[in-house]
């Protein structure tokens, strides 16, 4: 069972869990991401926010697609973001408004900050197939866009952890510095342990270190550190072949 004390996680949560959440989310750890174990996946969308709030050059506003998770807008609005919208729905034909997301992207001022659902979007359980990232990527990458995904429901939208992961892997292919918010309570059940992690991709390894160092400092008077069972469970089964592959099953 190893060393299951009760002693203080350190800032940035267990490091097991920190190295398993980055490899599930990008396929394998990456020396261009910072991770941080979270208060779930709102904790994470918190910190991203304050995060935003104090250190994005540009604007001090955030656009979310309409519909969104009814938290997301109070959570940016409470770090001091000023909360946009772009089209997302067409309730015509209960599908993607493609058109129209890739209408209002374009129209955004260049650098702003685009929030997008990894995969299973909340409210519409509507999501963009492989292409249509494609072409939304390149939207983004052409404004030069920051991109922050909100990944709350990895494995629930087709099934398989790694199609659901596309959208943050090929994003991240592309060279983009990016947030991704990852939150374990609905893929693992660990609702009331309140499990996720934050994860800021930079631009090479000297970036990292700072926001690192930055990321700790903001977290420190916010909650110190994280809950720690949680965390073990994820890493116990993450880091064991043979449970990862009983987990993605179930």
């Amino acid at each position: 069972a190893g060393n299951m004390d009760h002693e203080y996680a350190g800032i940035t949560g267990v490091p097991k869990f920190v190295k398993g959440a980055q490899s599930l989310l990008f396929g394998a750890e990456n020396e261009r991401t910072v991770t941080s174990q979270t208060i779930s996946g709102t904790g994470a969308l918190r910190v991203a926010g304050e995060f935003l709030h104090k250190f994005f050059p540009g604007a001090k506003e955030i656009y979310v697609p309409s519909p969104t998770w009814g938290n997301h807008i109070p959570i940016f609005k409470d770090s001091d973001l000023d909360v946009k919208t772009y089209k997302y729905y067409k309730a015509d034909t209960c599908g993607l408004d493609l058109a129209g997301m890739l209408a209002d992207i374009k129209a955004m001022p260049e650098g702003s900050v685009v929030l997008l659902h990894a995969c299973a979007h909340n409210p519409t359980g509507v999501d963009p197939t492989e292409e249509e990232w494609k072409e939304i990527e390149a939207v983004i990458r052409e404004k030069n866009h920051y991109v922050f995904f909100d990944s709350a429901y990895q494995g629930f939208a087709s099934g398989c952890t790694e199609r659901d992961a596309f959208a943050v892997r090929h994003f991240y292919d592309q060279g983009h510095s990016m947030i991704v918010t990852q939150s374990f309570a609905k893929n693992m059940g660990l609702y009331g342990e309140r499990t996720g992690a934050i994860h800021i991709v930079c631009s090479d390894v000297d970036e990292k270190k700072r926001v690192e160092s930055q990321l700790k400092i903001l977290i420190r008077p916010m909650y110190s550190n994280p809950p720690i069972f949680g965390a073990r469970v994820v890493a116990t089964i993450l880091e064991d072949a043979e449970l990862t592959a009983k987990w993605k099953e179930a």
